[in-house]
């Protein structure tokens, strides 16, 4: 599984929230298993949309679209609980 580049602002985003090594960590395992256990890969609702989620950690999720064949973009990154 490949991960295109981050967009700026997400990458903005990671850094202000001290998230860059847990993030780095979760995207190695995301391309090696994109539906490994620990990142609690889930369909979002409305399911129709195709917008998928991992965790980052208990709080953070990356949310992400499958591209063409083997590729993922993540569009977000946010507080799952806000």
């Amino acid at each position: 599984m490949k991960i295109l580049p981050l967009h700026p602002e997400i990458k903005e985003y990671l850094k202000k929230r001290n998230l860059e090594k847990k993030f780095e960590k979760q995207k190695r395992l995301f391309e090696k298993n994109p539906f490994h256990p620990i990142l609690k890969t889930e369909l979002l609702e409305p399911k129709k949309m195709r917008i998928w989620s991992f965790r980052i950690d208990r709080k953070y999720r990356a949310i992400f679209i499958f591209r063409e064949k083997g590729v993922v973009e993540i569009i977000d990154v946010n507080d799952h609980y806000q």
